[in-house]
């Protein structure tokens, strides 16, 4: 329920310092020196092919003596001990996360363990976890577990534009439907305590504001930019709104409906082959649908996501036989103890999510007949 312990402090909280451009992995020592010399690199396999071994390079030529390791592709917690006594053994003095979500969230809770400090280096602008000072943590079978809170945010987060570029667009739009819920959450969240702890600020909130103005102005040329690998002023703007405003803006702004159904998801087997950020989006129909909006703000909504390929109903899922009692574990999950749905100061409980689930999809598929919205 909001703010059940009456609080009235409030809270902004972000990293050290946020550095994004073109190339910026090529001056990665210039910007991480200061943290150590002798860093554990988390990154996967298939990263250290795309910029792992350019990033170590850049290292290595400035004295800087790596460590890597190898990301198993899950950020649980067996992931995180097994990375953490790596780090221990070969004595890092700080951690540098490069990859996606999972492999950040990753990073830091390996940070946290070693008392070290942390550099984020995304290597796609699909998720806003590179600011935050939280993880969310998953099973070994990838449902959710719980979200991990830190004393301190990443010291740096290094966004090199050119390699984000080259990501399959399917990651920004990913990331374009985990920042769209940023602004749809957190002004329902208004008197809940955010990641903090405390009270939103009003920083946060037109950080909320700006970050769905961008994505509204340029998520659409941005993707379509994506296609081209094209790395142009818009497509820099929704890369810092994905990962930048919708960071700060959801662990200050705080989470609500939109999250806490993406977390429901996790229960479904057939839809962990889904993003986070695709997940989400069909959360922030849901998240509408509860609010009480109208056909023309269901509309808008439902088009952006629509235009950069998001789903937004069962089909486009993947689950297009879903059974009502799979939808009722989902809403059972969203509505957990401790769960982000709880922020919001309308009635909720399992019922009324399981029917906004229901509704979310049958407004969607109004949509889509009612403007003969096809695929491109």
């Amino acid at each position: 329920m909001p703010n059940p312990k009456h609080l009235t402090e409030r809270i902004f909280q972000s990293p050290s310092k946020y550095i994004q451009g073109p190339n910026a992995i090529k001056n990665a020592a210039k910007y991480l020196g200061s943290l150590g010399r002798s860093p554990l690199l988390t990154v996967d396999n298939i990263v250290y092919e795309i910029a792992g071994r350019q990033l170590i390079s850049a290292l290595e030529s400035a004295e800087f003596k790596v460590t890597r390791g190898t990301f198993g592709g899950e950020a649980s917690t067996e992931e995180i001990n097994r990375l953490t006594t790596l780090g221990r053994d070969s004595q890092v003095d700080f951690v540098i996360a490069l990859g996606g979500g999972k492999t950040i969230d990753t990073a830091k809770a390996i940070a946290d363990q070693l008392q070290v400090q942390v550099a984020v280096l995304p290597t796609t602008a699909s998720t806003d976890a590179p600011c935050s000072a939280l993880s969310v943590i998953y099973t070994p079978g990838g449902e959710f577990d719980k979200y991990t809170f830190y004393d301190k945010n990443p010291t740096i987060v290094l966004v090199d534009t050119s390699v984000i570029v080259k990501a399959p667009p399917r990651f920004l739009a990913a990331g374009i439907g985990d920042a769209l819920a940023t602004n749809v959450e957190a002004r329902r969240s208004k008197t809940s305590p955010n990641f903090g702890g405390l009270l939103p600020t009003e920083v946060s909130e037109a950080i909320c504001t700006k970050c769905e103005d961008i994505l509204f102005k340029y998520g659409k040329q941005a993707y379509e930019a994506n296609k081209a690998q094209a790395v142009t002023p818009a497509f820099e703007a929704v890369v810092e709104a994905n990962t930048l405003c919708s960071g700060l803006g959801f662990e200050s702004g705080g989470l609500a409906a939109a999250h806490a159904i993406h977390n429901g998801f996790t229960a479904i087997h057939a839809m962990h082959g889904l993003m986070h950020g695709e997940k989400v989006a069909f959360g922030i129909v849901c998240q509408l649908v509860l609010d009480g909006a109208d056909i023309a703000e269901l509309d808008r909504y439902i088009s952006l996501m629509l235009s950069v390929d998001l789903p937004v109903t069962f089909e486009q899922l993947g689950i297009p036989k879903v059974t009502d009692e799979e939808i009722r574990s989902v809403a059972k999950l969203a509505c957990a103890p401790g769960e982000t749905i709880w922020n919001m100061e309308t009635a909720i409980n399992e019922d009324i999510v399981y029917h906004a689930i229901k509704g979310a999809n049958a407004a969607s598929v109004s949509y889509i007949k009612r403007t003969g919205w096809t695929k491109q």
